[in-house]
């Protein structure tokens, strides 16, 4: 299949109510190709008058959506699962133009995505419950789960389908309206993916969605709605902290994905080979633009000469260009502001002492290009070791015991995921249990599986996406006593 889409097909305006309408005020935004600097199409931004008529039709909507059947539901999520991968490759298509990741990488997200509603098809229809008797046999105690109701779904722009779907897939099968705000970077896929939900047969008002340059505005608007009853965002902890405390005015649940600082380990007995394949995984995936991307490489001093040449090798080897263009490994990052943050931070750690095994710098021409790059002797004091990179940058510095490398490795704000290469068993489960993270590879550089609870831990967020539990951040308890 030809891997392009038609720049005239593409949804442009909000999604409100089941119908695609202008904004308001008739304000459009521009939406950029990273690889080329060319617009591609200017999208709807919409304002407190539009998040309002969203939130307002999601209210509308809830009752008769939550009294819809788990089947319905299931096999509109089945339906959509279908949509989706029969549109693979336009969606990847449009991924690629607007975010700059190689079609190869786009089309495994459409595979991720799609899978994520595969997934919560089969969970709607498993919601349980629980009876028993009270401990003095006068009361029979009934449990059952209910939607929590509307829902405030805000995404980031590194994996646009992705994280539509892994938030909007738990929703439906729960039996929640939501209101959709993708990010203002990458909206054409978020709409393309909303466009086969309303194929698939969602109802109107189930899924409404704005899209913004106004991000707080139209946030806001839906946090002090009153009608909203939870909020599920995936972006910076800086972002999430203020929304934290907009929630709090009328007690929302909450689920927060924030940010990252992964730790990748080799330890001493680790199979190189191994691990330089499970680093670049962790590392690549996306650019390195991912909140679980490896971020902080401790290498044992006894391989770290092995690790780093065969590491930085690899990395050399890949390819930088134009996603949309075949042999292309890496792509341009998301936008000047993310390039020049790459670049400060690598200038920062080669100030203080670290060595550039391979790349250090942007290659020529248009573009958000940065080179795939490895330092080595990286001090605990650079930027970087601090710092969420988010860019195809690897740190490295050694370390001498398990212990030293265990404290260092927790000593950081966040805790999303951690890796860990070793051949001992006793020490990979020892690694896992002293790691302040939500989730750990041992001996792999991919952790993401719609099978498995994905989040962290400390200033990482709050709550699960995916896995059986992924359902119940969409779910309340309610107790019945009876009387016996």
């Amino acid at each position: 299949m030809n891997s392009s889409f038609d720049p005239s097909s593409l949804r442009t305006d909000l999604f409100i109510d089941g119908t695609w309408q202008k904004a308001a005020s008739g304000a459009t935004f521009a939406v950029e190709n990273p690889a080329t600097n060319e617009v591609i199409a200017h999208v709807a931004d919409g304002g407190p008058e539009d998040a309002a008529r969203a939130i307002e039709a999601a209210g509308r909507a809830q009752a008769e959506w939550a009294r819809s059947t788990p089947r319905e539901r299931a096999d509109i999520l089945r339906r959509a699962f279908e949509l989706v991968i029969a549109n693979t490759e336009r969606l990847a298509a449009i991924m690629t133009a607007e975010m700059g990741k190689p079609l190869a990488e786009a089309r495994g997200e459409v595979a991720y995505g799609a899978d994520m509603l595969r997934w919560f098809s089969e969970e709607a229809v498993r919601v349980g419950g629980d009876a028993t008797g009270s401990v003095d046999g006068n009361t029979r105690i009934l449990v059952t789960k209910e939607p929590v109701g509307p829902s405030v779904l805000v995404t980031p722009w590194n994996f646009p389908l992705a994280m539509g779907a892994r938030k909007i897939a738990p929703a439906v099968a729960a039996g929640c309206t939501m209101v959709f705000k993708p990010a203002e970077l990458t909206p054409l896929t978020s709409l393309a993916l909303v466009e086969l939900f309303k194929e698939a047969g969602l109802p109107d008002g189930v899924l409404n969605v704005v899209t913004t340059s106004s991000a707080s505005v139209v946030v806001r608007t839906w946090t002090d709605s009153g009608l909203a009853r939870k909020i599920s965002f995936t972006g910076s902890t800086e972002v999430g902290k203020v929304l934290l405390r907009q929630a709090a005015d009328n007690v929302m649940r909450s689920s927060m994905e924030l940010g990252g600082n992964a730790p990748f380990i080799v330890l001493a007995d680790a199979d190189i080979e191994k691990a330089v394949e499970g680093a670049m995984k962790a590392k690549m995936r996306n650019m390195g633009e991912a909140c679980t991307a490896a971020n902080r490489f401790f290498v044992h001093r006894s391989v770290l000469t092995e690790f780093s040449e065969k590491f930085a090798k690899k990395m050399s080897e890949l390819r930088v260009g134009n996603g949309a263009l075949d042999g292309t490994d890496v792509g341009p990052l998301i936008e000047q502001k993310g390039l020049d943050k790459v670049q400060s931070l690598v200038d920062d750690a080669v100030s203080k002492g670290a060595r550039v095994l391979t790349g250090g710098g942007r290659p020529e021409g248009q573009g958000y290009f940065y080179s795939p790059t490895v330092l080595v002797d990286v001090p605990g004091n650079a930027q970087l070791m601090s710092t969420e990179i988010f860019g195809p940058v690897a740190a490295i510095t050694a370390f001498d015991s398990e212990e030293e490398v265990l404290q260092q490795a927790n000593d950081t704000e966040w805790g999303l995921v951690g890796y860990v290469f070793t051949e001992s068993m006793d020490k990979a489960l020892k690694f896992s249990a002293g790691l302040e993270v939500g989730m750990v590879g041992i001996n792999t550089g991919l952790v993401s599986n719609p099978a498995a609870p994905f989040g962290g831990v400390k200033q990482s967020g709050l709550g699960r996406e995916g896995g059986k539990v992924g359902i119940d951040e969409f779910l309340e308890y309610k107790y019945t006593a009876i009387a016996v």
